[in-house]
């Protein structure tokens, strides 16, 4: 398995140099979400790529026919260029009726393409049940489908999706709690205790002793002004507030599937000795076959007569193991240190995760250990 030790290097506090960050890109302020919302519909137009006689798309067709004013049986309809489909938006904050969003279409049945298709007036619904958006227009798709009378097809990137650049329209906005209340709540992306306390000292710094105050190693509840324009104004000077986050725990992170080894700049070992090697056996299966044959002696001269075949399992063991290669951390060893003595002995991701797995189980790793 091919995989890659990447190093999170600590970062050195250098006079006249700024590490802080703006409080908009490390935390978020409640209320301010998007919603998502989602929808049923029929694409219609397309070149014989879709879902045929399926049940479904014949049931939505006719039920659609009828609600404008014709009676018709799914029997006589024919979905080979019409595809049921799911239809996805995202509602942001604060947008108002009549603005537009872009929506993404997917199939939900056996058609091959959107390609030229078009979607029909769907409601899009958000988690209470009720229509906050309606969504209709020409796709975009990205991907290409071609079959032949053969039955084979060629598919490039994916023809099932496509997207509705402002393809709904919204019919109803999302009450929002930023202007209720004395205060908002600034919530940051990791929760941490220092970076908290330090956004509190920052805002307080800013705007005056008791503005805000830490409730939690998420969240600083800022205490904001009572009208709605000049709060927006203060929100827009509180999300470029500069705050110092503080260093991230020590913490050793693993992707299983890829092979991927994130080392924190915090992390230290205690003093541990470490073998390394490596044992391969390899077995060969493999079989003799001999034919068994009898000689009958006769008048005629001697006669052979095939027997049954004997086979013998011929089974070969190759046994290859490494010495062992061994090494010692001193106390408190650092980042460089612990790479340096791991990349020497050429451990692999495999033999890495192992490693640190162990060290961690001797209680000399400190740093936690994360597999994802």
């Amino acid at each position: 398995m091919i995989g890659r030790v990447v190093l999170m290097a600590c970062l050195c506090i250098i006079p006249g140099i700024a590490l802080a960050d703006r409080l908009k890109d490390l935390a978020w302020v409640y209320g301010v979400r998007i919603n998502q919302l989602v929808g049923y519909g029929i694409v219609v137009g397309l070149s014989g790529s879709g879902d045929g006689n399926s049940g479904l798309t014949l049931q939505s067709l006719e039920s659609l026919i009828s609600r404008l004013g014709l009676q018709v049986s799914a029997r006589d309809l024919n979905a080979r260029n019409a595809a049921a489909v799911m239809v996805t938006a995202d509602l942001g904050p604060f947008m108002k009726e009549g603005q537009a969003l872009d929506v993404t279409v997917s199939t939900v049945g056996s058609a091959k393409s959107l390609q030229g298709g078009t979607l029909l007036m769907t409601p899009l619904l958000g988690a209470d049940g009720e229509i906050y958006a309606i969504a209709q227009g020409n796709l975009v798709v990205g991907g290409l489908g071609v079959g032949g009378n053969d039955g084979s097809f060629l598919t490039v990137n994916i023809p099932t999706v496509g997207r509705i650049p402002g393809g709904a329209t919204v019919e109803r906005v999302v009450d929002t709690p930023l202007m209720e209340g004395d205060y908002v709540l600034i919530n940051l992306h990791r929760a941490d205790f220092s970076t908290a306390a330090a956004a509190e000292v920052a805002i307080n710094a800013t705007f005056g002793a008791g503005t805000a105050m830490a409730i939690d190693g998420s969240t600083i509840r800022v205490r904001a002004p009572a009208n709605a324009g000049a709060r927006v104004s203060f929100l827009g000077m509180l999300e470029n507030i500069a705050v110092t986050p503080d260093t991230p725990p020590a913490r050793v992170v693993v992707n299983s599937r890829t092979g991927t080894v994130v080392i924190g700049g915090n992390v230290r070992v205690t003093p541990a000795a470490v073998t390394h090697g490596s044992l391969t056996v390899r077995v060969n299966e493999d079989f003799n076959v001999n034919q068994a044959a009898t000689v009958v002696a006769g008048g005629n001269g001697a006669v052979v007569v095939p027997g049954e075949a004997v086979v013998t399992p011929d089974t070969q063991i190759d046994v290859n193991q490494e010495p062992a290669r061994a090494f010692v951390f001193d106390p408190g060893v650092s980042l460089s240190s612990l790479v340096d003595a791991i990349n020497a002995v050429g451990a692999s991701p495999s033999d890495l995760v192992a490693i640190l797995e162990a060290l961690r189980q001797a209680g000399a790793l400190r740093a936690e250990l994360m597999i994802i």
